[in-house]
This record gives C-alpha cells, sequence and structure tokens, in this order.
C-alpha cells in the first residue's frame, strides 16, 4: 500500500480548518480510509491508503478530499485552463517502444520548500504507482522560464508561441547536462555513470534510439530517465512545464490531470498545450469529465439503507460528483453521474457505490441479520485447511500468509522455469508451477501481474527478505494457486495448495519427505515419492507427490541457481501439493 508523508500544518491550511487537532485529522482521515501509520523524524503524518485513490498522493488531494468531507466543497471541480502557448511536436524518430506524450503549462505557482517536497513526492509515487516505476508512464517537471521555443512558424504548423519536440537521439548522440552532474554526457553515458541512469537503464538500453525532449537550445530531458539541470526547478520557479512521455496515452494523461489538479490547490494556473503527432493533433492537459450510471435500488440494496434521491445527491456531492437523476425501467430511478478528470479509480457503477457509502460514513451503517433462514456453517474446504495448518505448525512450520499475485519474474524466471510461449527447454506444462497464468492487463505495480501458479515461489521470497534473521527457518502456506483453463466458467481454474520450506545448513530431501510422511498419516492417505525432473530442483533429488495414485506435487532440495537468484547461502528442502489430495 503506498505511504505518503503529509505536513499536518500544511493540511490544516489547505483545508481551512486551522482549528482541527492533529488527533482530529487522523480520525477524520481514516473516515476517508487512509490509515494513520506513524510519523516522520519532522512530525509529519505517514498514511497508508488503497493505491486506487492516486489523487491522494499527496498534502493537496488529501486536503481536497477533506474539505469535501467536511462539506466545504461540493460537486464536480474542473479547473478553467488559459489557451495553448506551447506546442510539443512528436517526431516520426521517437523510439516505438515509448510512442506518446502529453504535457501542461503552470503559471504563477509558488513554490516554497513544503510545497516543493509535495510535488517531488507526488511525481515519485506516481511513478511508482500507475506509472510502475516510469515504464508505463514518467513525469518531467521543468522551470519554463530556462526553454527557449522554437517559434511557431514553419509551414505546417500552428500560429502557436512556442514548440518543443518530443523525438529519438542515438545513445552517443547529443549531450546535454543532467540533474546531479556538473559536466555534459551523452545519454549512453548516463545510463553508464549516472547513479540515476543505472537505475533507470533497464527501460531504454535496448532501444536503438532513445526518448529526449529538445528545445531550441538543445537537449533538456532523457525520459524516463532524468531531467537536464538547466530547467530544474527550484522554489524561486513560478513557471512550470510539465511533460510526461510512455506507452499508453491514457495512463500519462490522468497522471498529467493529477498534478494539475495539485498544482491548481496551490493557486497556479493550468495553461494548455497542444501534442501534434503526425497523424493528429490533442489539446492536454484532458480534464474531460466521464459520466457513469447507477441505479437508486443497486446504492440501496448494496449498502443496506435507505435513501431519499436527494440524499443520494447530496452524498454524492460530498464525494466531488455531480448528479441528476432519471427513470429508467418501471419507474426505478438511476443517476446520471458526472466524475472529474483527477478520478482514475472510478471504473464501475460500484465504484460510485462506494463514495456515497464512504460519504454517508461506513462507522454509521447499523449491522443487521441478513433476510435469509438459513444457518451459516464452517465450509469442510476450510475445516480441511485449519486441519491441514495445524498439522503443520505442529511440525515446526510457521504458518504464512503471502500475497496471492506476484510477477512473471518472480513466479517462472527466478524459479527456473521457462514462460508461457518459451521456447527451448521443454520444462513447460508437465510440471509444478508451469501453467499458463492469469495475468492482469493493467497492473498498477509492475511486482504484482498475474495470480501466481503455485505457492513455492512466495516462501522463497520470504526467506530472501529474512537472511537478517537465525536459522533454521521452517515456512509453510496455505493458499489460494490459479492458472488458465478455458474449460472452467471463468476461464481460470483455482485450488488450495500446501507448501513448505526447510532453510538450514542440513537441509535434505529426506528431511522434507519426513515432514511430508507425517502430514500423509495425519490425513490417513497413501503417499509415494517417484523421482522425476523439476527445473526449480537438484536433479536426482527432487520427486514426484502422488497421494491415493494421483499426482499432485513436488517435493526436493532446491537447485542452487534458484537459491543464489535469491542470496540464499544455506540449503533448502521444499515440497507443494494440491490441500485437496489431504481429503
Amino acid at each position: 500500500m503506498p505511504v505518503v508523508d503529509v505536513n499536518p500544518d500544511e493540511l490544516r491550511e489547505l483545508t481551512g480548518h486551522d482549528e482541527k487537532s492533529d488527533d482530529e485529522l487522523i480520525d477524520d482521515l481514516f473516515g476517508l480510509g487512509l490509515e494513520f501509520e506513524g510519523r516522520t523524524e519532522e512530525g509529519d503524518l505517514q498514511l497508508e491508503f488503497a493505491p486506487d485513490r492516486l489523487d491522494r498522493l499527496s498534502v493537496e488531494g488529501v486536503a481536497r478530499s477533506l474539505r469535501y468531507q467536511y462539506g466545504d466543497d461540493r460537486g464536480v471541480y474542473v479547473p478553467n485552463t488559459n489557451d495553448a502557448d506551447w506546442t510539443i511536436e512528436v517526431d516520426e524518430s521517437v523510439p516505438d517502444e515509448r510512442p506518446y506524450v502529453t504535457g501542461a503549462v503552470i503559471r504563477g505557482v509558488d513554490l516554497d520548500e513544503d510545497a516543493l517536497d509535495s510535488l517531488i513526492q507526488l511525481q515519485e509515487k506516481l511513478h511508482a504507482t500507475m506509472g510502475r516505476k516510469r515504464a508505463k508512464g514518467a513525469i518531467g517537471i521543468h522551470d519554463l522560464t530556462m526553454l527557449k521555443g522554437r517559434a511557431a512558424t514553419e509551414e505546417g504548423q500552428t500560429e502557436l508561441g512556442n514548440s518543443i519536440t518530443y523525438r529519438g537521439v542515438d545513445p552517443d548522440g547529443d549531450r546535454f547536462v543532467p540533474l546531479d552532474a556538473d559536466s555534459e554526457m551523452t545519454p549512453a553515458e548516463v545510463l553508464r555513470s549516472h547513479p540515476t541512469g543505472e537505475t533507470y537503464a533497464p527501460l531504454v538500453e535496448e532501444y536503438d534510439r532513445y526518448p529526449a525532449i529538445y528545445d531550441d537550445i538543445g537537449l533538456f530531458s532523457f525520459p524516463p530517465v532524468i531531467n537536464g539541470r538547466r530547467t530544474e526547478v527550484s522554489t524561486d520557479s513560478r513557471d512550470l512545464f510539465v511533460e510526461l512521455t510512455g506507452t499508453d496515452q491514457w495512463t500519462i494523461d490522468r497522471m498529467c490531470n493529477i498534478i494539475c489538479y495539485a498544482l491548481d490547490a496551490r493557486g497556479a494556473k493550468v495553461e494548455e498545450v497542444e501534442v501534434e503527432y503526425p497523424d493528429r493533433t490533442l489539446v492536454r492537459p484532458d480534464l474531460e469529465v466521464i459520466e457513469k450510471t447507477v441505479t437508486h435500488d443497486r446504492i440501496e440494496s448494496m449498502l443496506g439503507v435507505d435513501l431519499s434521491a436527494e440524499r443520494v445527491i447530496d452524498l454524492l456531492e460530498r464525494s466531488g460528483l455531480d448528479a441528476e437523476p432519471t427513470e429508467v425501467g418501471d419507474d426505478e430511478v438511476a443517476y446520471d453521474v458526472e466524475v472529474p478528470p483527477y478520478r482514475v479509480d472510478v471504473l464501475h457503477p460500484l465504484d460510485i457505490v462506494d463514495d456515497v457509502g464512504r460519504a454517508y460514513g461506513f462507522n454509521d451503517l447499523e449491522p443487521r441479520y441478513p433476510d435469509v433462514g438459513t444457518v451459516g456453517g464452517r465450509h469442510d474446504r476450510s475445516k480441511l485447511e485449519d486441519a491441514a495448518r495445524e498439522v503443520l505448525v505442529g511440525l515446526g512450520f510457521e504458518d504464512l500468509l503471502n500475497f496471492h499475485m506476484i510477477s512473471e519474474g518472480e513466479n517462472f524466471d527466478r524459479m527456473g522455469l521457462d514462460r508461457p510461449g518459451d521456447d527451448g527447454s521443454g520444462n513447460r506444462g508437465d510440471v509444478l508451477g508451469a501453467a499458463e497464468p492469469a495475468t492482469i492487463l493493467e497492473p498498477y505495480s509492475e511486482d504484482y501481474t498475474m495470480l501466481r501458479t503455485w505457492a513455492l515461489p512466495s516462501l522463497l521470497m520470504v526467506l530472501e527478505n529474512n537472511t537478517h534473521r537465525a536459522y533454521p527457518q521452517d515456512l509453510a502456506e496455505i493458499g489460494l494457486v490459479a492458472r488458465v483453463d478455458e474449460e472452467e466458467n471463468t476461464g481460470v481454474a483455482e485450488h488450495r495448495s500446501v507448501a513448505g520450506v526447510l532453510a538450514r545448513h542440513d537441509a535434505s530431501y529426506e528431511d522434507a519427505k519426513a515432514r511430508l510422511q507425517a502430514v500423509a498419516r495425519n490425513f490417513d492417505v497413501d503417499l509415494e515419492t517417484p523421482a522425476t525432473d523439476h527445473p526449480t530442483f537438484i536433479d536426482g533429488r527432487a520427486a514426484e507427490v502422488v497421494i491415493e495414485g494421483e499426482p499432485v506435487g513436488v517435493i526436493g532440495e532446491v537447485h542452487p541457481e534458484v537459491l543464489v537468484e535469491h542470496d540464499l547461502e544455506l540449503p533448502v528442502a521444499a515440497f507443494e501439493f494440491r490441500l485437496n489430495a489431504l481429503e
């Protein structure tokens, strides 16, 4: 979950509620879903929140939400914008891997130290979340007075006053002075010799030409790696040029909106920019209001409360939305809801219902028994899971609960498995963990891009993070795994998997098998372990787990290459099998 540092004094100033104590602010923020995690050394509040509300990645966004909660602001707010004076020309030489650009001009911003720190934090938090560590979208913020735009007077250009160019550059082409450097470098030298360049080199180093942004003086931005020192923003900056490049136009446009709203809250004026692609022209920022429709019945049934239409509209306006009631079907009331352009989280009518519930106050909802005539009870699978967990703990394992989502690199590459569709080794499909994964089309983070196909990668990741702790470390988990299966109604087959690892100086196949045999005895099932090959395990030290005649898993000693990949210096023995094999 993202954690944002917020200065409580700034929060009071931006909300206009100087009378609020820190404790009162913390309580109010909790009502918005922002949890207090502690304080920084400087006394700032550390707030954790769900990663869908990216507009709250800065103190300005948090203050905006509080003003709506307090009733000081109502309905959709869209900043007024000045007409474009600047153009971003997109040259055909731009790398195909990163073809999109957007931007805005910000006029008259007052950047004191706190405001500048907030802007930098917002930039980096957007990079880490929606920008997927700059892979999908990267932000450059520049001092506009240090840019010299080429006059837009050539044939085919508009009548705008200034123009900059987004284009490709040879790795050893034009030179510039990057931030935190004192001498000129080529883009290739930045990737080799600059600390920031080394960090983000994997994003562009395979490109034939690198992304670059030029003004009339020359190269001033090398996205997504680093900006030039010439246009560095300081507390003396009053006019800013915001540019974003990436692999998806929608993503960078929404990131730009969030920045524009944050700076608008500081009293700045947003000015449009024209983006001229070879085949079209866009006016940015894209501050278009989107519309969703939700029925009154759905709101009441989801929240379990009776609300008048007037009350629903009031709650929507206190959520920063606008709504108009309309009749649908047989006298059923629905609401056409307008959503502001900074709300990247509203994708479905249920998101609107969530806003209504949040404005109403989830703590004010009265619990009631469901209107059904059945009595609840434990599911058989849940009973089996608890029984297996109790046996594992009795055998000395520490029980874990890991995320069900993971990345392809963790699930496959670091475990010695080929990814789906790879050619070569032939270790696909017929070994545990090698199934086709259910992937996320638009993940917010590159660390969580798919549902894991087996549980052992999660346990190895825990061992990797626990190298500073004492050994032995015996860890186990019973958790969800999934794979693509076209025969399922959902297209995805899910099951519970039992996994365990033994990390110690004398860990061996025999140790893991002894514990597996103990589990089988406790559930009175027949266990066989015929030899097998699996790329995650050492040849000759791995076996298939066969329970009641059915192959259900694998057991063995983890391969040294996998251990090295996870920075582990001790042997690890491991096993994994399907939970339902113990029924």
